[in-house]
């Protein structure tokens, strides 16, 4: 490709509405232009580089086994009806009718499509197992599209869902889906962890995120691991075992219930310093709205409640912190006139209360009591506050804290979801009576797995872990094209010669060049070779009167004086080797 013709507009400045480098240089570079919110044009550069993560995917696809088809995107109301999902998924599923009033969906996955496939086709145990996937584009309408590619609303997914016979067959298949996965993130040269996760709206008993790690703003979610052993989790998944603390309160003397005062004590902190007591022995109530409802989270004061835990613990699709408004107006309505900072769950009995499993060593503790400027200290479950009925895991990991499966203390990272594997057992085949014939004829649901790869989000992921100051640094793999070819002056005619040469026998080898024959300046032409990113670069200025040409490694920025023969020579090998 000459550069002259490639379709590409660098900018000088980053959009003002990119929060994130890989917003940013995709944006700058011209590989995306923004259509809508959270909507993006895909430019050639672009293209490419998402063609080249789809062919890794389906080779390793198709060598684990798995068969490639292509449903529609827009999927009908009734199979969201028989799985049951229509009406429960939440607002990110976008819903419309066609002329004749029939209400339809822009797929943002492909539970119910997948699994009505697998109906009308595998009726007897002699077809099973079977892993049929799909590369499509998916729609989310959501709700704050931000960071580019790694959230906007629509985007390209990877989705592959098994069915096997049982259980067993299942715990194969998922296995071969992690190696299949492990295999494709380090080809798209990406480092990943397989960390356990929430199900969310897919459902499922089992599931595991793959993560790529980075330090950047972008990591959405914080990765729980241990050094010393494989255990590692998504923080809305995480446990971990606490060190010893104090939960008594009869030791900072609070032997007996008692109501006492406690003025312009609104947050934990102030509460510790006026009581002089360590925030283990306070009992903290937190409201939120789930679905719509009012929840109280009871946690020890030390620690902070992950709220897709407690969402989960509740069986909602959408949570958010109350407001103070609203916890006032709680108090109220239960009779009590105390401010936002002191409730408490007594008297709340028709309202859900959600414990999390530190409030269970609890003794003699601290609550509020609805009472403004007042707390209840000496307190006891069954006693003087009703006994909790649910108990769950909400509490948020901290990093120090010790790994369930060997005890060493956990550390934590950012990470960005790249793929995504679940075990969904029957949740979609039983309701959408989906079932195979046994040997004994027998109608039996199938036991399915599901497995998604973000294709747009993982090349955004891996400009989030592959740039510098300077632009892009692709790997080889992935990257738009191999290496570009710049002769520092156009009307040099042994430049331009040695130039068109190099471009000829890379052409001829099989590596993607592109000639940057444009009437730009040697800063020009260097400044937007690194801001897209060309794995390696070849300069052809004045050395070449002394039979030399430059070349530039862009992942390392090492740059290396050869003969233009032994340059094509390093690059080709290179690229062969990497690819």
């Amino acid at each position: 490709m000459k550069m002259s013709k490639l379709f590409v507009q660098t900018l000088r400045e980053f959009p003002a509405d990119a929060d994130v480098i890989s917003h940013k240089l995709l944006a700058r570079a011209g590989f995306i232009r923004k259509l809508t919110s959270g909507c993006y044009n895909y430019l050639p550069l672009m293209w490419r580089v998402l063609k080249k993560i789809e062919n890794i995917v389906r080779e390793e696809m198709d060598s684990a086994g798995a068969q490639e088809l292509l449903t529609p995107f827009v999927q009908p109301k009734e199979l969201w009806e028989e799985s049951g999902r229509w009406e429960v998924y939440g607002k990110e599923l976008m819903r419309l009718s066609d002329r004749h009033n029939r209400e339809m969906c822009l797929g943002p996955t492909a539970e119910e499509v997948i699994t009505a496939v697998a109906r009308d086709g595998l009726k007897s145990y002699k077809q099973l197992p079977c892993n049929l996937y799909q590369i499509q584009e998916k729609f989310r309408d959501e709700v704050r599209p931000r960071y580019g590619l790694l959230r906007g609303r629509e985007f390209i997914m990877k989705d592959a869902y098994s069915f096997d016979l049982d259980q067993e067959g299942l715990d194969k298949e998922y296995k071969n889906m992690a190696n299949a996965y492990t295999r494709i993130f380090e080809r798209c040269g990406l480092e990943t962890k397989m960390v356990q996760s929430d199900s969310g709206a897919i459902g499922g008993s089992v599931s595991h995120e793959f993560m790529v790690i980075t330090t950047t703003d972008a990591g959405e979610n914080d990765v729980f691991y241990c050094d010393d052993c494989n255990y590692s989790a998504n923080s809305n998944h995480a446990i971990s075992n606490l060190p010893q603390a104090e939960t008594d309160g009869s030791k900072f003397g609070f032997t007996e219930p008692k109501v006492i005062d406690t003025p312009n004590t609104r947050t934990i902190e102030e509460l510790c310093e006026f009581l002089k007591i360590p925030s283990t022995i306070i009992l903290k109530s937190l409201v939120y709205i789930v679905d719509k409802k009012h929840v109280i989270a009871l946690i020890r004061a030390d620690k902070q409640v992950e709220e897709t835990k407690l969402m989960n613990a509740v069986g909602g699709i959408d949570i958010r912190i109350a407001s103070a408004a609203e916890i006032e107006e709680l108090m109220q309505n239960h009779g009590f006139n105390g401010i936002a900072g002191f409730i408490g769950p007594k008297g709340m009995d028709d309202v859900t209360i959600v414990a999390d499993n530190t409030v269970k060593d609890l003794k003699n503790f601290v609550v509020g009591i609805n009472e403004t400027d007042k707390h209840l200290v000496g307190a006891n479950f069954g006693k003087d506050i009703p006994e909790i009925k649910q108990y769950a895991d909400l509490r948020l990991v901290e990093a120090g804290e010790f790994c369930p499966e060997c005890g060493k203390p956990l550390k934590v990272t950012r990470g960005i979801e790249v793929g995504n594997i679940f075990q969904l057992g029957t949740k979609y085949s039983k309701p959408m009576n989906a079932v195979y014939l046994d040997k004994n004829g027998k109608a039996q649901p199938y036991v399915m797995g599901c497995y998604g790869i973000g294709i747009s989000r993982t090349a955004a992921a891996a400009v989030e872990r592959w740039h510098d100051d300077n632009g892009i640094a692709w790997p080889v793999q992935i990257a738009p094209y191999h290496v570009t070819i710049v002769p520092l002056n156009n009307n040099d005619e042994l430049q331009m010669k040695v130039a068109k040469e190099c471009y000829a026998k890379l052409l001829s080898a099989g590596i993607e060049a592109v000639l940057d024959d444009r009437d730009e300046r040697p800063g020009v032409k260097f400044k937007d070779a690194d801001l897209i990113g060309f794995p390696y670069r070849i300069t052809v200025g004045k050395t070449i009167v002394d039979g030399n040409v430059e070349l530039k490694t862009r992942k390392t920025n090492e740059v290396e004086t050869v003969t233009p023969e032994k340059a094509v020579e390093l690059v080709i090998n290179r690229i062969k080797e990497a690819i």
